[in-house]
């Protein structure tokens, strides 16, 4: 199992996350000790799958330019897989979908080579981490058709996509005048490895002399920090080849302090510590500019991409051997590492570097149009110490990227960026740039501003690239189709599929969530914070929080939250704690229940709900005050466990997880936990999830990811776990799915699936609507504005059922193009966050008859200008607009 996200530290996975759907009945009779159920038909079905998007949300430690085909760039992810630039869509293609189950480490992207010689041919490194959290060993990715299809070549050792150390690079590298050479810098102490025949077979290269000395804490005894971070990049001189003979000269950096630099001047065959070199810091990146025989590079004193508090920036002439200190600003006044690297190819001279580790107030990035002599940079202070930006910065794209805050200055926000360890000019285009930070791709298209005095501009350029981890999907039966539980962010609540939400949940982050099923406007989220509640609560479908009350003591993490089914009352099983019940103020210690349960609330009776543990099913029958344990026996015992119960079916409850060292499948019960029965054929399940059953029948269709009849995929049954259809195959796959699932309960055949930093994936059968959104909603809205003032104006909204049924209470959602706010309303109650807003019925004109409207109005404030939002909902569906 991964560990999921990569914040400023690894995260562990939550030990029981939460599912969202539950089971299915069987026809086969239960008893208290489990017994397996006849095994399942299996079928096939072909699915289409696309993103709910959020564009983004994780880091990106590298971006590469093919050197000879304009247009073609590549993009690699530290656990997301890699990706490819397509121009005609300004939009990122992902390329590593289909690795599978058993290869899941394989998402995690070391390093990646575009070869300017053929530029069909692209190469991935390829393994999340050296230590003993992935099982695999890391493996070479070719491919001949620009990521389209691959074919591998394992190693016998591993890689770290997701190590320390990922921003460093590129460790692999292709000779520019035989293609057939590529060089990969191996980590954990395996030196420089050599292919000759374009990525199928590799050997170590004997002659490389130093793997490398540093590891971040030697001491740490998980591996993660202790691992030595290996050879990081290889660079070749372009200058030194002609025709498709090698190049003769080639450099390798080495995480070493005092031994970084090493120079072969005969292709390979023999290496030298290259003489004169700076020593006491890391070489993070290194660019060749061969027009003029400069060697630039980039060190830090540490591996990053988090850590990083002194570095430098040198130049080193390849014809002379002199090196000359051109960092941009001097050691004393440097509080950050140097790692992001790159070079003009139209305007020789032109060098870009950043200041990677710069948390705050931002990140730095600096430019030099003469080699390095002098340089400027894209902010600074001014005379009265104020910030003064040499660009703007537009996230209406991905208006998320605000975080919701409104920092003192000189932090501003949206900010700059962090892990900054990826930038690339378009060797082909001089004014456009690209860099990686923690949560996105940024870009210009007008970088020559710099250098004018002018200010040029910056957008996410991230669209088609998802990154997140997730941790938990609901999709409840009225409201947002998509409420969503993340690792490094919050989550999110999606309106609209196709659609970046305007805001993220902030804290807590890394968390599991529920909604009422009754009352589905009742939502709560456990999750991490380094100060603050545990758990948030919503009362309008999650687009606006709240924190719980006060906390028991000794709470550590999130653990996992259950909401009754009316919405009354919550249940909490924190980390650190036992188990805790409450109405949302302070909690109350529940009994009976072992500390570290996982919770799920019956989705019928308001007063049921149920824990396991260890093997140990456990009931409540108060709302969560007690706890009984039950007699039901033979259910998992290790390994992760998610269950839920059925909506509509008191007491129908499905169970899935375990693991190979155990019991490892999933179970059902329809007497509320006293006995489950084992699906046989179904000999691992990872997630349980319902939506809309499917024509003709009435129980809920199943979704799970599993394996079933020896295949693993993402299966669904429209007949109570009778039969099973994979509903994937075998190019979608996105690593690790075992984290949640759940079908869409208004539409058949749609299913969320979550991914271990491929985002979520949103999958449609043909009769599926298209999952931009949902059927067309009965409602109609009128948005005026009446006046406006220099900084102000006036607006009247207007809502009109254009159904066949009378709305009892109504909530109308927008969200702001101008980074407009709300001030005072009437006749409605108005809440925003960020960017989106909420207006809910005043309560007197909650009623709204087929045909007949309701009206209200508020003020606000704009600020350079007052666009119209594009598009409103009301119960998550998209309204007419007039």
């Amino acid at each position: 199992m991964p560990r999921l996200g990569r914040s400023r530290r690894p995260r562990l996975l939550v030990a029981a996350v939460l599912a969202l759907a539950a089971g299915l009945l069987t026809s086969t009779e239960a008893s208290s000790a489990p017994t397996p159920a006849p095994a399942p038909r299996i079928a096939a079905d072909s699915s289409t799958w696309t993103n709910a998007r959020i564009d983004g949300g994780g880091f990106v430690p590298g971006i590469v330019f093919n050197r000879s085909e304009k247009n073609l760039a590549y993009a690699r992810t530290d656990i997301g897989g890699a990706y490819r630039w397509e121009q005609s869509t300004k939009s990122w293609i992902p390329l590593l979908d289909a690795v599978g189950w058993d290869d899941w480490g394989h998402t995690g992207v070391a390093s990646i080579a575009t070869d300017a010689v053929d530029p069909d041919r692209v190469y991935a490194a390829v393994g999340t981490y050296t230590n003993d959290w992935d099982p695999g060993m890391g493996a070479i990715l070719r491919s001949a058709d620009r990521g389209a299809t691959w074919k591998k070549t394992d190693l016998p050792f591993k890689v770290g996509g997701n190590m320390p150390g990922r921003g460093m690079g590129e460790r692999l590298a292709i000779d520019p005048h035989d293609n057939d050479v590529l060089y990969f810098g191996a980590p954990s102490g395996k030196g420089l490895w050599r292919s000759t025949d374009a990525g199928v077979t590799w050997s170590e290269v004997t002659a490389f002399p130093n793997p490398g000395t540093y590891a971040p804490d030697p001491s740490d005894t998980s591996g993660y920090n202790s691992d030595l971070l290996g050879v990081t990049w290889v660079t070749f001189d372009e200058s030194t080849g002609s025709g498709s003979g090698r190049t003769q000269t080639l450099y390798a950096g080495v995480a070493d302090k005092e031994n970084a630099v090493y120079r072969s001047t005969d292709a390979g065959a023999t290496w030298q510590r290259l003489p004169g070199q700076p020593t006491g810091y890391l070489p993070h990146k290194s660019v060749l500019d061969a027009a003029n025989g400069h060697l630039y590079l980039a060190y830090s004193d540490k591996g990053g991409p988090y850590d990083g508090g002194k570095g430098q920036v040198w130049r080193y002439s390849t014809k002379t051997g002199e090196w000359k200190d051109i960092s941009p600003v001097a050691e004393a006044d440097a509080y950050y590492g140097f790692s992001g690297l790159t070079l003009d190819r139209q305007k020789p001279g032109t060098v870009m570097v950043t200041g990677y580790s710069s948390w705050w107030p931002d990140t730095m990035i600096f430019r030099s149009t003469d080699s390095g002599t002098t340089w400027t940079k894209a902010w600074d202070y001014g005379p009265d110490a104020n910030r003064v930006n040499r660009y703007t910065i537009d996230v209406s794209s991905s208006p998320w990227l605000t975080w919701g805050g409104s920092p003192a200055p000189p932090e501003q926000t949206p900010k700059l960026g962090w892990m900054t360890e990826a930038l690339e000019i378009d060797p082909f285009d001089s004014d456009r740039m690209m860099y990686g930070t923690g949560a996105t791709i940024y870009g210009t298209e007008d970088l020559g501003k710099w250098d004018t005095g002018g200010t040029f501009s910056i957008r996410p350029m991230v669209k088609g690239l998802e990154e997140t981890a997730v941790n938990d999907l609901a999709s409840p039966p009225s409201g947002a189709p998509l409420l969503s539980a993340l690792g490094d962010l919050g989550g999110f609540r999606h309106t609209d599929l196709s659609t970046v939400p305007p805001m993220l949940f902030t804290s807590p982050t890394f968390t599991t969530l529920d909604f009422a099923e009754t009352k589905p406007d009742v939502v709560a989220r456990a999750g991490n914070v380094e100060s603050g509640a545990h758990v948030a609560l919503s009362g309008d479908n999650g687009a606006t929080w709240r924190a719980a009350g006060a906390e028991p003591s000794g709470v550590t993490g999130g653990g996992t939250v259950a909401v009754s089914a009316d919405g009354a009352r919550f249940v909490w099983s924190p980390d650190g704690a036992g188990v805790q019940t409450g109405t949302g103020g302070a909690w109350t210690a529940s009994a009976g229940v072992p500390a570290g349960a996982v919770v799920e609330s019956d989705r019928v009776d308001a007063s049921t709900f149920y824990a396991f543990k260890s093997g140990v099913f456990h009931t409540s029958s108060d709302g969560g005050a007690t706890f009984t344990a039950k007699a039901s026996s033979g259910l998992p015992t290790d390994g992760n466990v998610r269950f839920k119960a059925v909506p509509g079916a008191k007491g129908d409850i499905w169970l899935a997880g375990g693991s190979t060292k155990g019991p490892y499948g999933l179970w059902h019960s329809t007497d509320g936990g006293a006995s489950f029965t084992r699906l046989a054929g179904v000999e691992q399940a990872d997630t349980i999830g319902f939506g809309k059953a499917a024509p003709g029948t009435t129980y809920p269709a199943l979704y799970t990811s599993a394996k079933i009849g020896g295949v693993r995929g993402i299966f669904r049954s429209t007949d109570a776990g009778a039969s099973w259809t994979r509903i994937n195959d075998d190019a979608h796959q996105w690593g690790w799915t075992g984290a949640a699932i759940t079908g869409d309960p208004r539409v058949y055949g749609r299913v969320y699936v979550s991914t271990n930093g491929r985002g979520i994936i949103v999958g449609d059968t043909a009769d599926s609507p298209p999952p931009g959104g949902e059927e067309p909603g009965t409602c109609a809205v009128t948005y005026k504005v009446t006046n406006q003032w220099s900084g102000g104006f006036q607006a009247d909204v207007t809502v009109r059922n254009t159904g066949t049924a009378a709305w009892d209470g109504w909530t109308l959602g927008w969200s702001f193009p101008d980074g407009q706010k709300v001030a005072q309303a009437w006749n409605a109650q108005v809440t925003q966050s960020g960017a989106a807003v909420t207006a809910k019925d005043a309560g007197w004109n909650g009623r709204i008859a087929p045909g007949a409207s309701a009206a209200f109005g508020f003020t606000g404030s704009w600020t350079s200008a007052n666009g119209k939002p594009a598009e409103f909902t009301v119960a998550g569906k998209k309204c007419t607009t007039g």
